[in-house]
């Protein structure tokens, strides 16, 4: 099969590679469409070191199953994989799984592939009808989705009664205002510095876009739920002096590890900080019923290119030259 392969840093190589053998419980997915993320950039870029060359990236996968008795079933590909059988499986919780492992990292390969193996319980239906280009955004949708349930689990106050403040116009910046959005809430910012991306966030309409840097709108202490989708020292910053006394601040993104927070705020103004990562099967499937009904959008913020030119895509992200919130590759 022909994958776009990471063979060293600022390297992917499209080639031929070995077809997918099953183990047990798994299903053979020939993928359709297969977004890229920010992590793969990070990885392309030789910033994880969880993720080492030779590998095939990418995660976020819509396909067909070929062969056995579900052959023909249109799904989207759950790409964390978790044991089922530990206390956090059992409690819902297996996004923090100890055992989960995703695709797109050893000993998992990824979805920038002709074809890839996944637990057959890591599937979900396609609803008739639904474009498999836009399926494939299922996966940013449910990371952005599932931040959004548990800032409404913490806040004091419906979502319909709180102002939101989202850091980061990608794939689950928008996610994330979009389930804001969708699930009650009536005032939302979101903060991109990005000029083409902050166009395709106002197309939604369901949102106030700025440039943090040099046209910053959200005052001190006015914010009720911020979503930080970004994860970096400046977003920590301007989160913690926008966030509202009992406010909750819910991070999401991954760019560093250090510094930002004003740890004496949070502490006398009782603000909740709270960590989100992934998803639930659950909130998988919530994802993929709200997006066939229209709940999302139009879901019309993705560009698709062939895989064959996912090198260049690579560039162009990191070169800011797309609008688009999120590149979708087509084997």
């Amino acid at each position: 099969m022909k994958a776009l392969v990471y063979t060293d840093i600022k390297e992917l190589t499209y080639r031929e590679e070995q077809k997918p053998q099953l183990a047990k419980g798994e299903v053979l997915v020939r993928i359709d469409s297969v977004g890229i993320c920010g992590s793969d950039l990070h990885a392309y870029l030789g910033h994880d070191e969880r993720r080492i060359s030779p590998l095939i990236l990418g995660h976020e996968g819509a396909g067909t199953i070929v062969g056995g008795p579900k052959d023909g079933q249109k799904v989207v590909i759950n790409p964390l994989v978790t044991c089922g059988q530990c206390p956090d499986c059992l409690a819902g919780r297996s996004n923090i799984c100890a055992h989960r492992e995703i695709i797109s990292m050893a000993p998992r390969q990824g979805a920038f592939a002709e074809y890839i193996s996944i637990p057959e319980r890591n599937t979900v239906p396609v609803p008739d009808g639904m474009d498999m280009t836009k399926a494939a955004l299922a996966e940013p949708i449910a990371t952005g989705w599932h931040a959004v349930n548990v800032a409404a689990q913490k806040s004091h106050h419906p979502l319909a009664e709180c102002k939101a403040l989202v850091f980061g116009g990608g794939a689950v910046g928008l996610s994330a205002a979009l389930s804001l959005h969708a699930q009650g809430c009536k005032d939302i910012h979101l903060a991109e510095t990005n000029d083409l991306r902050r166009k395709t966030v106002d197309a939604e309409g369901i949102c106030t876009s700025f440039n943090p840097i040099d046209n910053n709108i959200v005052d001190e202490n006015s914010i009720d739920i911020v979503v930080d989708c970004v994860g970096g020292n400046p977003t920590r910053k301007a989160a913690s002096a926008a966030i509202k006394p009992g406010g909750v601040i819910v991070h999401v993104g991954l760019m560093d590890s250090a510094d930002g927070l004003d740890i004496r705020k949070i502490t006398l103004q009782e603000v909740t900080f709270c960590g989100t990562y992934t998803y639930t099967m659950k909130d998988f499937q919530a994802v993929v019923s709200a997006m066939h009904s229209g709940a999302l959008g139009s879901l019309n913020w993705y560009e698709e290119r062939p895989l064959s030119e996912g090198a260049q895509a690579f560039e162009d992200l990191l070169n800011h030259r797309s609008s688009s919130s999120k590149i979708v590759l087509r084997p």
